[in-house]
């Protein structure tokens, strides 16, 4: 679908040689994915380009989920602590108790891709913390639109978002300012 003021010509077209039977299971995670080819191409291409630019210390976001046994003493104060060293880079938490015994946090963070990285990894290798996992985006990636055109990211009213500039859309100083909303659980 083409959007107002976006011309078709920006998509470029070209060859891509792979064996078949690759080919063949590319068309059926497209299927799986209700896209065609070009769509998951794009998709996987975006990805990778993002996965590469994290290792040249950029600004990168980061979503992270422990599952940890919240009776192993003091592993709740030291996840909160590691946290609230953090600031600001922490976005937003949520916390489930997933039983007696068991309880799953997940963190959103901003900041810069490898310090994000360290203390992920300081995160899951905490006593007690029984499974981790992290997902990485770089912030430059997401200026890339779902046809490749560059678009600005940015704050304001409330929330971060991608779009091209136009002279009706105006950002003023104090709709720039980052906000910060986190989720604690009750003691």
């Amino acid at each position: 679908m083409i959007e107002s003021g976006q011309m078709k010509e920006d998509l470029v077209r070209f060859g891509v040689a792979m064996e078949a039977n690759l080919v063949d299971e590319l068309d059926a995670l497209a299927k799986s994915r209700d896209c065609n080819r070009s769509e998951l191409l794009r998709d996987l291409a975006r990805a990778e380009l993002s996965r590469t630019k994290l290792d040249d210390k950029v600004p990168a976001f980061a979503a992270i989920t422990l599952v940890y046994n919240h009776h192993v003493r003091e592993l709740s104060e030291r996840l909160t602590t590691l946290q609230h060293d953090l600031g600001e880079q922490v976005r937003a938490t949520m916390h489930v108790h997933l039983n007696h015994e068991h309880c799953m946090e997940m963190i959103v963070m901003r900041g810069r891709s490898d310090q994000l990285k360290e203390v992920t990894s300081r995160m899951i290798g905490t006593r007690g913390v029984i499974q981790g996992a992290a997902e990485y985006v770089a912030e430059d990636t997401l200026t890339l639109s779902s046809t490749g055109r560059r678009t600005q990211f940015h704050e304001h009213d409330g929330h971060a978002h991608a779009h091209p500039h136009t002279p009706d859309h105006v950002q003023t100083a104090k709709a720039r300012r980052p906000v910060k909303r986190v989720i604690r659980k009750k003691r």
